[in-house]
């Protein structure tokens, strides 16, 4: 049950050390983080406390993530509540795959939605430690990034005042559409963009998973997917033409496409149950380069976007927050080094994952791209990685995280 938001009655600081721009995963991490150390910081969203508890989201958080929360404090509940994953299936041609991941790694995934996550780190920084932090402001301004006067503004959506904090610096942590990566200059920072050409259609179902873990379907019609969320309910994707959209996949289409590219020799069959979501995802990623702009850096989708092929995005923006978060606090007992590092450290994994979730890609789609050389050559990859015991344990790591720093 999500606490009240601070009470509109209670002024804001004219002055903090740092102000977090977002209240999602990176941006909370900071927050908290800081707020541990004693470092004076303010949080600002655009949404709602409820909102953000409750919107859908990555469900996938990597063994290294968790054990760095919980380094923090801030993996008591999911330490707790989450299940784990140590293995998944390929089905292909009829044929069930299995990947043991956690046998070949020694690692596992963490099955815990993101809005958990945004509620225990909101709870942590708000709630217990008493943090600032302001919901549904309205017109988010950047003020002086690269001077000594650095600020953010933004109107009070009860009141219409508009307040100014000053600040050492800013957290960007608002997102793909936020108004932290808007704010810096053309030509100051490098956007690279890469579009695998698809689309997939997310669905939630309210039904059983009808899998242990996670399936991945490869179909000449199009990859589908299968991922458990809790006991009653379920995620799908189905690969689908970039130009659909919801409308065009009513609940009957989607069924038989799902029963069609998931089929296969000795499985069960998948669960029906009523579709509380559909939204057509755009696969593609995007990096920016550096990831720091005068006294604003950027964290999370600000910075990079991952299509959700491969289950990286949340647990990148992690990585950032962790990283962010420690150069700060180091920064303010008179050691620069981790800020002026901090954009070479994150694009390092944020590459890393960059390139897997393309591998992983080409892999998952080039059955059904209408290319006779990317069908062939996935199928070769596939079979490499279920024909040798060394593809496998290097795929398992990647596909669990343990070797993003290579």
């Amino acid at each position: 049950m999500s606490s009240p938001s601070p009470s509109p009655a209670t002024p804001p600081p004219s002055r903090t050390a740092v102000v977090i721009i977002g209240a999602g995963p990176a941006g909370l991490t900071v927050a908290n983080v800081l707020r541990a150390a004693g470092v004076d910081c303010v949080v600002l969203e655009a949404e709602s406390r409820e909102f953000i508890e409750r919107r859908p989201r990555a469900g996938f958080v990597e063994e290294w993530a968790v054990r760095a929360l919980a380094r923090h404090g801030l993996a008591d509940r999911l330490l707790e509540r989450a299940q784990t994953q140590g293995e998944f299936e390929f089905r292909c041609e009829g044929a069930r795959h299995t990947v043991r991941t956690a046998r070949l790694s020694g690692r596992r995934h963490f099955v815990y939605p993101q809005p958990l996550l945004v509620g225990d780190l909101l709870a942590s920084y708000a709630d217990r430690a008493g943090g600032a932090v302001h919901f549904e402001v309205r017109d988010v301004q950047l003020h002086d990034v690269e001077g000594p006067q650095t600020a953010v503004s933004y109107r009070d959506p009860r009141t219409g005042e508009r307040h100014r904090i000053a600040c050492d610096h800013i957290v960007g942590a608002d997102g793909a559409r936020g108004v932290s990566r808007a704010a810096i200059p053309d030509g100051r920072v490098r956007l690279t963009r890469y579009d695998h050409g698809v689309a997939w259609l997310a669905v939630l179902a309210e039904a059983p998973p009808s899998a242990d873990g996670v399936v991945f379907g490869i179909h000449p019609r199009g990859f589908g997917a299968h991922m458990a969320r809790s006991a009653q309910v379920t995620r799908y994707y189905l690969e689908v033409p970039a130009e659909d959209d919801a409308a065009d996949w009513p609940d009957d289409r989607v069924w038989a496409e799902l029963h069609l590219r998931l089929a296969a020799d000795g499985a069960r069959p998948l669960h029906e149950g009523p579709l509380s979501e559909k939204t057509v995802l755009a696969m593609h990623n995007y990096v920016v380069e550096p990831m720091a702009y005068g006294r604003l850096y950027l964290a999370g989708d600000a910075a990079h976007l991952l299509a959700p092929i491969a289950a990286k995005g949340m647990n990148l923006a992690v990585n950032d927050a962790l990283l962010l978060g420690e150069a700060l606090i180091a920064h303010y007992k008179g050691d620069d080094r981790g800020l002026a590092g901090y954009s070479a450290a994150a694009l390092r994994r944020a590459w890393q994952y960059l390139e897997f979730s393309q591998w992983l890609s080409e892999l998952l789609h080039g059955a059904s791209s209408g290319d006779r050389f990317r069908a062939g050559t996935a199928s070769a990859r596939l079979r490499r990685l279920l024909g040798s015991e060394a593809a496998a344990k290097s795929f398992a790591g990647l596909y669990l995280g343990e070797e993003a720093d290579l």
